[in-house]
């Protein structure tokens, strides 16, 4: 799992490496005169290029088909809710690349954050916007406890899920564990009532609960592994470029235009590079806070929180070993470029799913052209961008190309 998603943010590397030389390119080198290193960079955005899901270590189910079906009933079951109608789909919706549409996710609250997509996940080493979780299983856990997402607790969902899945669970992972004498709600956050209940609980019963907590999140990862982006018109046009064809009639003039301004002038490919149009890195790009929402530093507190989460590759939940943990072992926790630093998401279909940032701080696609043309100065933190000057033909361009984005 490490090497292969390591060798994919080394692809990224490689692309960025040409990246000053193609922004000095000429407008002129569009269609037919598209320079060979153009036509690389422009080939490795090509969703051929993306190789077959690395193994996740962690998850001995990960490519479990029982797994898979399990996980989906689970990911689209409002009953794990505190109210019964919440479920992971209610904020990621099939018909919306997974995602709502929303500013801030609505579950039996409101969140402090924008749902982000679910396809193409299986390939980032870290998840949430903050990266606070090292794998898809770990990250399904977290909105079933969040007081604001489904509201539930880990002793109430293991009751729940052998109670209505017992068959289905006892499948995939064996014999089912005696639960009927825990108290019904109990976990280590949450209510007061909920922690004093999980603080009476035997060690072996609280780890009995973890484990079945955590295999009803290696279930949902084994389903939302299957969830991938699909071709669009750019793939089209890129696959005719890598064979070393001059296409004709799949981007228009414009388009065009906009992808030489996408891999030059507009830096774009610096965040957004290989196959998933994503380093899946973090960044700080100047991005206001939304008034009246808490403090959000971002990465800042995600390396902590994911290093100190019990249920990271790490730990006595992972199937991995020590050494199969690539990321978590070297990822950097501090420094002040992790301030309100967020992973930017795929671009596949970007200009289907306002609004935009991690809280929804821009309504259009429009509004994200200009704050990155403009590049202001970082509230918090430092910001990464520089002013782009780019004129308004240019930002129309752009906008052309990203909707070439689209899945057909």
């Amino acid at each position: 799992m490490q090497r292969s998603r390591l060798a994919l943010a080394a692809a990224g590397l490689l692309v960025l490496a040409g990246v000053t030389i193609v922004a000095t390119t000429s407008v002129a080198s569009f269609g037919n005169r598209w320079s060979e290193q153009q036509r690389q960079q422009i080939a490795s955005l090509l969703l051929d290029r993306l190789p077959a899901p690395p193994a996740d270590a962690s998850n001995r189910y990960a490519d479990s088909p029982q797994a898979a079906r399990l996980g989906e009933a689970l990911f689209n079951d409002r009953r794990l809710s505190s109210n019964g109608k919440v479920a992971c789909a209610t904020c990621h919706i099939a018909g919306k690349q997974f995602q709502d549409g929303t500013p801030l996710g609505q579950g039996v609250g409101q969140t402090n954050r924008r749902t982000m997509p679910i396809s193409g996940t299986a390939y980032a080493p870290f998840l949430f916007w903050d990266g606070r979780k090292d794998s898809q299983w770990s990250q399904a856990l977290g909105p079933l406890e969040s007081a604001v997402e489904h509201g539930s607790d880990r002793t109430a969902l293991a009751r729940q899920v052998v109670g209505i899945y017992g068959a289905q669970y006892k499948q995939v992972f064996g014999s089912l564990p005696e639960l009927a004498n825990l108290p019904d709600h109990a976990a280590p956050e949450g209510t007061i009532e909920a922690k004093a209940a999980w603080s009476a609980m035997r060690e072996g019963d609280r780890d009995t609960v973890n484990r079945v907590f955590s295999n009803i999140g290696k279930a949902m990862a084994a389903f939302e592994r299957t969830i991938m982006p699909r071709e669009t018109r750019f793939d089209l046009y890129a696959r005719e470029i890598a064979s070393g064809q001059s296409p004709d009639g799949i981007l228009d003039k414009n388009e065009i235009e906009g992808l030489a301004i996408f891999i030059g002038k507009g830096n774009c490919v610096n965040c957004h590079n290989g196959p998933l149009l994503t380093d899946n890195h973090f960044h700080n790009t100047g991005v206001p806070a939304v008034k009246g929402l808490p403090e959000d530093t971002g990465r800042a507190l995600g390396a902590k929180q994911v290093r100190q989460d019990v249920f990271n590759c790490l730990g006595p939940y992972s199937d991995a070993r020590p050494e199969e943990c690539g990321e978590l072992n070297f990822m950097r926790g501090e420094g002040e470029d992790l301030l309100r630093a967020y992973k930017p998401p795929s671009l596949r279909n970007v200009t289907q799913r306002p609004p935009y940032m991690h809280a929804g701080q821009f309504a259009s696609i429009d509004a994200v052209l200009s704050h990155y043309n403009r590049a202001p100065d970082a509230k918090t933190g430092h910001s990464e961008l520089r002013p782009l000057g780019l004129e308004g033909r240019e930002i129309a361009a752009l906008k052309a190309f990203l909707g070439a984005l689209t899945e057909e």
